[in-house]
């Protein structure tokens, strides 16, 4: 566990030893209670100090969890769902004890229309156990929201993640056409539907998408699926300074190419991956292309990005050619967090995110790398910069909470440069335990609208207290 203990958490809500008797009497040993479990289920993947749970369920059904959250809230206890557990900002932390429900043995696909390009899967399901089932099944489709780690769509959706190939295909917003959802009282309800387009009520849908298990439990997610292009091209590009990198993404997406990725690696970012992946590209700022579509169009995009590369000084592209090499590119993109800590074995990982307009990302960009240049610590720079989006990643070492102090307040920093150009404190990791003061400068008193969300809908605080909004 790390050292970064100086902040308590809440003391723990009192365990009642009747619900835990009811919901062993529901579950079995499908609660479980030991300790090697428990820690299993005490944080994510962030610097945030893991707290346990008093115990874990694994219901299979929509029913059991409503059954367990009804139980839940006749005792008042904290409800904190869990996927996979690959957030960055510490919003699966049980940092009242509680019942932790994971619902990763609700991993059914439940339909496919390959007519309609949608699927309906259980929260349980990842993003490669249904890209690998429609690839199985022929159907030439698939699943395009990337967020890097394997994910559950359950957690995907209550994140709102998005990852490097929203630039062309959008986030979960986006995605998620419809929902099923235990509330804090242990009703179920479905959201949305299948349909592209509704004008029926409220948005319900976008309501939870992005909640972050504090209104409620997602068990069965309706998504948009896209067709699988008929061809792939990857290329890298590197580039003298982040600037030119970065205005070379503005003026890609102003000329309207349909990029299906735009990733920047900064010069300590690239030289963190070529280590830790054995790769051997030029260690400087540098840029990632993928380019979907038929094989001329591919051929026209790639052309017309390659002229820009070249007037912004970008070097000659360096092709990924065939499906193995460009796997193993954007491998390494996705190791490039655990890159990172390679720089500092023995580091641990505080991860700090923002967005902003696209005519704004060179900008923002330059102001942050230098602070990262004023700073004692190492900070690499990456991000999706096709939509704006952009990451630090600080190595820390978690015996010296001076360095976590220097992290906190450059990241505070950033979002107030994210949110002088009418950007956002996060993109796509978000708020957590992390940024809730972030999200009160964010939106200020719009901050008061979502707390009358919250407590009309959970008025008994059970819906992973103490994350995104404070009751």
């Amino acid at each position: 566990m790390s050292s970064y203990a100086t902040a308590q958490y809440p003391e723990d809500i009192a365990v009642n030893a009747d619900a835990l008797n009811e919901l062993h009497h529901l579950l079995g040993d499908r609660l479980a209670t030991g300790q090697e479990v428990r820690e299993c289920h005490a944080k994510d993947v962030s610097h945030h100090r893991p707290h346990l749970p008093h115990a874990v369920a694994f219901p299979h059904s929509n029913t059991e969890v409503a059954q367990i959250v009804k139980i839940c809230a006749r005792y008042a206890m904290p409800i904190v769902p869990f996927g996979t557990g690959t957030g960055v900002e510490g919003a699966v932390v049980a940092i009242y004890g509680g019942i932790c429900v994971d619902l990763t043995q609700m991993g059914a696909i439940l339909r496919v229309s390959q007519k309609d390009m949608d699927a309906t899967v259980q929260a349980g399901v990842t993003r490669k156990q249904l890209n690998n089932h429609l690839a199985e099944t022929q159907t030439g489709l698939y699943f395009p929201v990337d967020p890097g780690a394997d994910a559950s769509l359950g957690g995907m959706a209550a994140t709102r993640a998005s990852g490097n190939a929203a630039v062309r295909y959008g986030t979960m917003r986006e995605n998620v056409l419809g929902l099923t959802v235990v509330t804090a009282d242990g009703s179920i309800i479905r959201t949305g539907g299948r349909a592209r387009k509704s004008s029926a009520g409220y948005d319900l849908t976008r309501l939870f998408v992005g909640s972050e298990g504090t209104l409620g439990i997602i068990t069965e997610v309706t998504l948009k699926l896209a067709k699988t292009p008929a061809a792939v091209s990857a290329a890298v590009c590197a580039f003298s300074d982040v600037v030119a990198a970065a205005s070379t993404a503005i003026q890609v997406i102003g000329a309207g190419i349909p990029v299906a990725r735009l990733e920047l690696l900064d010069e300590i970012q690239i030289g963190a991956v070529n280590a830790y992946s054995g790769l051997d590209y030029k260690v400087a700022p540098t840029l990632l292309f993928e380019f979907h579509g038929s094989e001329s169009a591919v051929t026209e995009q790639a052309q017309t990005a390659g002229s820009i590369v070249r007037e912004h000084g970008g070097e000659d592209f360096h092709w990924a050619a065939g499906e193995e090499e460009r796997n193993r590119l954007w491998q390494a993109r996705y190791d490039s967090y655990y890159a990172s800590l390679a720089l500092r074995p023995g580091s641990v990982g505080y991860v700090t995110d923002v967005c902003v307009p696209i005519s704004r990302l060179a900008d923002c960009i330059l102001k942050t790398k230098q602070e990262l240049q004023a700073s004692s610590l190492i900070a690499p720079l990456l991000g999706h910069v096709g939509d704006g989006n952009f990451h630090v990643v600080f190595p820390l070492d978690p015996e010296r909470p001076e360095e976590l102090k220097e992290a906190q307040q450059l990241s505070q920093r950033f979002v107030e440069y994210a949110l002088q150009m009418e950007g956002t404190c996060t993109g796509e990791h978000g708020i957590g335990l992390g940024k809730i003061e972030a999200l009160k400068q964010e939106h200020g008193q719009g901050v008061a609208v979502m707390h009358m969300i919250k407590k009309s809908l959970d008025p008994q605080n059970i819906m992973n207290p103490g994350k995104v909004i404070l009751l």
